[in-house]
Protein backbone atom coordinates (compact mmCIF):
# COMPACT_ATOMS: atom_id res chain seq x y z
CA UNK A 1 0.00 0.00 0.00
CA UNK A 2 1.70 3.19 -1.31
CA UNK A 3 -0.25 5.24 1.62
CA UNK A 4 2.09 3.82 4.23
CA UNK A 5 5.42 3.01 3.64
CA UNK A 6 7.34 0.19 6.41
CA UNK A 7 11.16 1.03 6.67
CA UNK A 8 13.97 -0.43 8.67
CA UNK A 9 17.12 0.90 10.07
CA UNK A 10 19.01 -1.59 11.83
CA UNK A 11 16.36 -2.91 14.67
CA UNK A 12 14.49 0.42 14.31
CA UNK A 13 11.38 0.45 12.49
CA UNK A 14 9.95 3.68 11.48
CA UNK A 15 5.46 3.47 10.02
CA UNK A 16 4.93 6.51 7.73
CA UNK A 17 1.52 7.45 6.69
CA UNK A 18 2.06 8.61 3.04
CA UNK A 19 -0.93 11.23 2.18
CA UNK A 20 0.54 14.41 2.75
CA UNK A 21 -1.81 16.30 0.55
CA UNK A 22 -4.45 15.34 2.82
CA UNK A 23 -2.38 15.85 5.86
CA UNK A 24 -2.03 12.27 6.21
CA UNK A 25 -5.84 11.01 6.55
CA UNK A 26 -5.99 7.73 6.89
CA UNK A 27 -8.79 5.63 5.42
CA UNK A 28 -10.53 2.61 6.15
CA UNK A 29 -8.15 0.40 4.05
CA UNK A 30 -5.23 2.25 6.08
CA UNK A 31 -6.46 1.45 8.99
CA UNK A 32 -6.58 -2.24 7.71
CA UNK A 33 -3.31 -2.09 6.76
CA UNK A 34 -1.84 -0.38 9.72
CA UNK A 35 -3.35 -3.28 11.89
CA UNK A 36 -1.63 -5.66 9.93
CA UNK A 37 1.62 -3.82 10.53
CA UNK A 38 1.21 -3.52 14.13
CA UNK A 39 1.08 -7.05 14.45
CA UNK A 40 3.37 -7.98 12.37
CA UNK A 41 5.79 -5.72 14.14
CA UNK A 42 5.14 -7.09 17.14
CA UNK A 43 6.26 -10.36 16.41
CA UNK A 44 9.29 -9.68 14.63
CA UNK A 45 12.61 -10.19 16.97
CA UNK A 46 14.68 -7.93 14.53
CA UNK A 47 12.75 -5.14 15.69
CA UNK A 48 13.26 -3.52 19.32
CA UNK A 49 11.22 0.26 18.40
CA UNK A 50 9.24 1.30 16.23
CA UNK A 51 8.69 5.04 14.72
CA UNK A 52 5.26 6.25 13.71
CA UNK A 53 5.11 9.62 11.72
CA UNK A 54 3.70 11.25 8.66
CA UNK A 55 4.71 12.10 5.61
CA UNK A 56 5.07 16.19 4.42
CA UNK A 57 4.77 18.64 7.00
CA UNK A 58 1.94 16.74 9.01
CA UNK A 59 1.70 13.99 11.26
CA UNK A 60 -2.03 12.77 10.86
CA UNK A 61 -5.11 14.72 10.41
CA UNK A 62 -7.57 11.78 11.78
CA UNK A 63 -9.88 9.62 9.53
CA UNK A 64 -11.01 10.19 6.35
CA UNK A 65 -14.29 10.90 6.13
CA UNK A 66 -14.96 12.12 3.09
CA UNK A 67 -16.77 9.36 1.45
CA UNK A 68 -18.54 8.98 4.83
CA UNK A 69 -22.99 8.93 4.07
CA UNK A 70 -24.60 12.00 5.76
CA UNK A 71 -27.93 10.15 4.89
CA UNK A 72 -30.05 9.64 8.05
CA UNK A 73 -31.28 6.67 6.79
CA UNK A 74 -27.31 5.27 5.72
CA UNK A 75 -25.93 1.70 6.46
CA UNK A 76 -25.38 2.02 10.10
CA UNK A 77 -23.81 -1.32 10.31
CA UNK A 78 -21.52 -0.77 7.62
CA UNK A 79 -20.37 2.28 9.92
CA UNK A 80 -20.04 0.31 12.96
CA UNK A 81 -17.75 -2.26 11.25
CA UNK A 82 -15.58 0.62 10.12
CA UNK A 83 -15.00 1.82 13.06
CA UNK A 84 -14.62 -1.71 14.16
CA UNK A 85 -11.13 -1.43 12.01
CA UNK A 86 -10.32 1.99 13.78
CA UNK A 87 -10.71 0.12 17.29
CA UNK A 88 -8.68 -2.58 16.36
CA UNK A 89 -6.22 -0.60 14.84
CA UNK A 90 -5.76 1.08 18.11
CA UNK A 91 -5.42 -2.17 20.02
CA UNK A 92 -2.71 -3.25 18.00
CA UNK A 93 -0.70 -0.45 18.26
CA UNK A 94 -1.18 0.16 22.04
CA UNK A 95 -0.78 -3.30 22.68
CA UNK A 96 2.47 -4.09 20.76
CA UNK A 97 5.39 -5.41 22.86
CA UNK A 98 7.93 -3.03 21.34
CA UNK A 99 8.64 0.57 22.52
CA UNK A 100 6.89 2.55 19.82
CA UNK A 101 7.66 6.56 19.40
CA UNK A 102 5.15 8.96 17.75
CA UNK A 103 7.23 11.75 15.93
CA UNK A 104 4.58 14.86 15.49
CA UNK A 105 4.89 17.74 13.51
CA UNK A 106 2.44 19.91 12.00
CA UNK A 107 -1.41 18.77 12.69
CA UNK A 108 -2.50 15.73 14.50
CA UNK A 109 -5.84 15.67 15.16
CA UNK A 110 -9.12 13.40 15.91
CA UNK A 111 -7.73 10.27 15.52
CA UNK A 112 -4.32 11.32 14.09
CA UNK A 113 -3.85 12.68 17.95
CA UNK A 114 -4.52 9.77 19.45
CA UNK A 115 -2.68 7.73 17.24
CA UNK A 116 0.26 9.85 18.56
CA UNK A 117 -1.22 9.06 22.03
CA UNK A 118 -1.55 5.58 21.56
CA UNK A 119 2.53 5.46 21.42
CA UNK A 120 4.64 4.79 24.67
CA UNK A 121 6.72 8.29 23.92
CA UNK A 122 5.50 11.61 22.10
CA UNK A 123 7.98 13.67 20.67
CA UNK A 124 6.20 17.16 18.70
CA UNK A 125 8.29 20.07 16.39
CA UNK A 126 7.52 23.14 18.04
CA UNK A 127 4.66 23.82 15.39
CA UNK A 128 2.96 20.29 15.98
CA UNK A 129 -0.78 20.98 16.47
CA UNK A 130 -3.01 19.25 18.66
CA UNK A 131 -6.88 18.78 19.04
CA UNK A 132 -9.27 16.54 19.93
CA UNK A 133 -11.85 18.02 17.22
CA UNK A 134 -14.27 15.16 16.59
CA UNK A 135 -16.87 17.77 17.82
CA UNK A 136 -16.66 20.46 15.14
CA UNK A 137 -17.06 17.56 13.03
CA UNK A 138 -20.12 16.36 14.56
CA UNK A 139 -18.44 13.20 15.73
CA UNK A 140 -18.06 11.87 19.47
CA UNK A 141 -14.14 10.79 20.34
CA UNK A 142 -12.05 7.62 18.80
CA UNK A 143 -9.42 5.54 18.50
CA UNK A 144 -9.21 5.54 22.26
CA UNK A 145 -9.58 8.74 23.49
CA UNK A 146 -12.06 8.16 26.00
CA UNK A 147 -9.33 5.81 27.40
CA UNK A 148 -6.33 7.26 27.30
CA UNK A 149 -6.80 11.26 27.97
CA UNK A 150 -8.51 10.64 31.49
CA UNK A 151 -5.03 8.66 32.04
CA UNK A 152 -2.73 11.05 30.52
CA UNK A 153 -4.32 14.63 31.83
CA UNK A 154 -6.66 13.66 34.14
CA UNK A 155 -10.51 13.97 34.01
CA UNK A 156 -11.35 17.81 33.80
CA UNK A 157 -8.97 18.47 30.93
CA UNK A 158 -9.43 15.52 29.51
CA UNK A 159 -13.30 16.48 29.21
CA UNK A 160 -11.94 19.96 27.99
CA UNK A 161 -9.74 18.82 25.14
CA UNK A 162 -12.69 16.84 23.64
CA UNK A 163 -16.11 18.70 24.33
CA UNK A 164 -14.48 21.90 23.68
CA UNK A 165 -12.12 20.74 20.53
CA UNK A 166 -9.61 23.43 20.63
CA UNK A 167 -6.09 23.09 18.85
CA UNK A 168 -3.32 23.71 21.41
CA UNK A 169 0.30 23.95 20.80
CA UNK A 170 2.94 21.97 21.41
CA UNK A 171 4.37 23.93 24.04
CA UNK A 172 0.63 23.41 25.65
CA UNK A 173 0.44 20.03 24.97
CA UNK A 174 3.94 19.36 26.49
CA UNK A 175 2.37 21.36 29.88
CA UNK A 176 -0.37 19.12 30.06
CA UNK A 177 2.11 16.28 29.49
CA UNK A 178 0.41 15.10 25.97
CA UNK A 179 4.18 15.23 25.02
CA UNK A 180 7.63 13.39 26.33
CA UNK A 181 9.56 15.75 24.19
CA UNK A 182 9.52 19.44 22.03
CA UNK A 183 11.81 20.27 20.08
CA UNK A 184 12.56 22.80 17.08
CA UNK A 185 11.58 20.78 13.73
CA UNK A 186 15.40 20.29 12.66
CA UNK A 187 16.00 18.54 15.84
CA UNK A 188 13.00 16.14 15.41
CA UNK A 189 14.61 13.85 13.66
CA UNK A 190 17.41 13.41 15.99
CA UNK A 191 15.83 13.36 19.32
CA UNK A 192 13.22 10.47 18.12
CA UNK A 193 16.49 8.31 16.45
CA UNK A 194 18.07 8.68 20.06
CA UNK A 195 15.19 7.92 22.04
CA UNK A 196 14.66 5.03 19.37
CA UNK A 197 18.47 3.70 20.00
CA UNK A 198 18.25 4.19 23.33
CA UNK A 199 14.91 1.74 23.83
CA UNK A 200 16.04 -0.10 21.39
CA UNK A 201 19.37 -1.31 23.47
CA UNK A 202 16.92 -2.17 26.16
CA UNK A 203 16.38 -5.70 27.20
CA UNK A 204 13.15 -6.67 24.33
CA UNK A 205 11.51 -9.38 26.77
CA UNK A 206 11.85 -7.60 30.34
CA UNK A 207 10.78 -3.94 28.71
CA UNK A 208 7.22 -5.84 27.08
CA UNK A 209 6.42 -6.97 30.34
CA UNK A 210 6.92 -3.54 32.03
CA UNK A 211 4.73 -2.13 28.76
CA UNK A 212 1.53 -4.54 29.28
CA UNK A 213 1.75 -4.06 33.11
CA UNK A 214 1.81 0.10 32.98
CA UNK A 215 -0.82 0.08 30.03
CA UNK A 216 -2.86 -2.38 32.90
CA UNK A 217 -2.13 -0.55 35.70
CA UNK A 218 -5.40 1.92 35.98
CA UNK A 219 -7.50 -1.60 36.07
CA UNK A 220 -5.49 -3.63 38.42
CA UNK A 221 -5.76 -4.00 42.11
CA UNK A 222 -2.30 -3.30 43.92
CA UNK A 223 -2.44 -7.40 44.53
CA UNK A 224 -2.77 -7.74 40.82
CA UNK A 225 -0.14 -5.35 39.93
CA UNK A 226 2.24 -7.58 42.47
CA UNK A 227 0.95 -11.06 41.01
CA UNK A 228 1.92 -9.62 37.05
CA UNK A 229 5.56 -8.28 39.06
CA UNK A 230 6.14 -11.12 40.43
CA UNK A 231 5.40 -13.75 37.59
CA UNK A 232 6.98 -10.83 34.88
CA UNK A 233 10.28 -10.91 37.02
CA UNK A 234 10.39 -14.71 36.94
CA UNK A 235 10.58 -15.12 33.48
CA UNK A 236 13.02 -11.80 33.37
CA UNK A 237 15.65 -14.03 35.62
CA UNK A 238 15.41 -16.60 32.93
CA UNK A 239 16.90 -14.38 30.11
CA UNK A 240 20.17 -14.09 29.36
CA UNK A 241 19.81 -10.51 29.50
CA UNK A 242 20.21 -10.78 33.17
CA UNK A 243 23.26 -12.27 33.24
CA UNK A 244 24.73 -10.06 30.31
CA UNK A 245 23.88 -6.72 32.67
CA UNK A 246 25.16 -8.31 35.56
CA UNK A 247 28.50 -9.10 33.83
CA UNK A 248 28.62 -5.83 32.12
CA UNK A 249 28.03 -4.26 35.55
CA UNK A 250 31.28 -6.19 36.87
CA UNK A 251 33.49 -4.91 33.88
CA UNK A 252 31.96 -1.91 34.18
CA UNK A 253 30.37 -1.53 30.77
CA UNK A 254 26.94 -0.99 28.49
CA UNK A 255 25.09 -4.30 28.35
CA UNK A 256 24.46 -5.72 25.17
CA UNK A 257 21.07 -7.03 25.11
CA UNK A 258 19.57 -9.72 22.92
CA UNK A 259 15.87 -10.64 24.29
CA UNK A 260 16.98 -14.45 25.32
Amino acid sequence: MEEIQLTQEENIATVTINRPKVKNAITSDMFDELQRIFIDLGYRDDIRAVIITGAGDDFCSGADVSAMSTSSDGPRLHQLESMRKVGDCCLSLFNMPKVTIAKVSGVAVGAGMNLALCCDLVVASEDARFSEIFAKRGLSVDFGGSFLLPRIVGLQKAKELVLLADIISASEANRMGLTNYVVSQDQLNGKVMELAQKAASGPPRALAMSKAMLNKSFSNSIQDALDQEGTSQTVSFTTKDVSEAMKAFQEKRSPRFNGW
